[in-house]
């Protein structure tokens, strides 16, 4: 895959669940089996979608990049990025505090690591 598809797809995927988490956290986290209790968790779920909404802009302004060391960085980072999203949802499952739809986040981030982890070794 070339870097501006796979940035695409990876700001889209990113910005869809940054505008989610920020808007209708009620309707999103009980899929996970997370429950919004309280406006600080509310508050907490549209926090994170700072972060969401920060690489969703990272990667959809740097769709042009060419191949090099910058690229080589930016995806080096988007790995490590999607690895640690690995490691934190996998631990969610296992622990209990993902169920129903909470599967989904761990295939989500292998996923992208995968396709990150395939971009680094291309540039």
């Amino acid at each position: 895959m070339n870097n501006k598809t796979f940035l695409t797809l990876h700001g889209v995927i990113y910005i869809v669940f940054a505008i989610a988490l920020f808007f209708v956290p009620n309707q999103m986290w009980p899929m996970y089996g997370v429950e919004i209790n309280d406006q600080y968790a509310y508050f907490l779920s549209q926090h994170t979608s700072i972060f969401l909404g920060g690489i969703a802009a990272v990667s959809l302004l740097l769709r042009d990049i060419e191949q090099g060391k910058t690229a080589r960085k930016l995806f080096t980072a988007l790995l490590i990025n999607n690895v640690l999203g690995v490691i934190i949802t996998v631990y969610a499952g296992i622990s209990g505090i993902f169920v129903g739809f909470g599967w989904s986040d761990p295939a989500f981030f292998t996923l992208l690591s995968v396709l990150s982890y395939l971009q680094v070794i291309k540039q």
